[in-house]
């Protein structure tokens, strides 16, 4: 059993977390800025389906990314070389929220990003703790993807493409970003053979809780992010 979360009630000690499912740790609460950023510190993450209690996780092992270890491909490594495109910072990010929310998933028949979700991170955004990574390709967006910093970590939620590659060169530029700004994780949430082919890897729940302690109590206060992404020298990852 978990335990149902009143409005004002804190989180459970994550290694109250079920097993199976893994990392189901509570039920109820809401979506509000405060909830959202409390549970970010903490490791835990709302994730859900429409007509379902919101429900909170913290898995055992953890899928990460630490952004000197991403891994650019061969072809990869060409696209970001040819530079036919441009990498914006949140400049549409109700777009990508919703294109994220409407992509189709091998395996998944609808969406957790709710539209309770959505307004939720969108209210994260105006507050300066969400962020947009956006790809433009002849003056359109093709791909991006969003998430939540706070401190000196970076908690990715969803990403998107409408264009070979469009999510995987938002994500680099992500990386490169967030070594120039001292980050030093991308929490990825759960394991997948996608991230795994682009440099994640899982690490204890321990591990992972040790390591936002130390980086949420670091970096600059929220704010929006310069509208484009530093330009960076991107070579292939043996």
């Amino acid at each position: 059993m978990i335990p149902w979360l009143p409005e004002d009630a804190v989180f459970p000690e994550l290694d109250k977390a079920l097993a199976e499912p893994n990392g189901l740790l509570a039920a109820g609460g809401d979506l509000s800025p405060q909830r959202l950023l409390a549970a970010y510190r903490r490791g835990i993450f709302p994730w859900y389906s429409a007509g379902e209690p919101i429900l909170w996780w913290s898995p055992d092992p953890r899928m990460v990314l630490f952004p000197d270890e991403v891994k650019i491909s061969r072809s990869l490594g060409k696209t970001l070389r040819n530079a036919n495109y441009e990498v914006r910072l949140d400049t549409v990010f109700g777009d990508v929220v919703r294109a994220c929310a409407s992509q189709v998933r091998e395996g998944q028949p609808g969406t957790w990003i709710t539209r309770e979700m959505q307004e939720a991170y969108r209210a994260l955004h105006r507050l300066g703790h969400a962020h947009s990574v956006e790809t433009w390709i002849d003056g359109s967006i093709a791909g991006g993807l969003y998430g939540v910093a706070i401190g000196q970590a970076f908690y990715g939620e969803s990403m998107f493409t409408d264009a070979r590659d469009a999510s995987k060169i938002a994500l680099v530029h992500l990386c490169a970003h967030l070594k120039r700004r001292g980050f030093g994780i991308i929490d990825c949430q759960m394991e997948t053979r996608h991230l795994t082919s682009l440099g994640a890897r899982p690490i204890r729940r321990r591990e992972f809780a040790a390591r936002l302690d130390a980086l949420c109590a670091q970096g600059d206060a929220p704010g929006h992010w310069p509208a484009t992404a530093i330009d960076g020298h991107f070579r292939r990852q043996p």
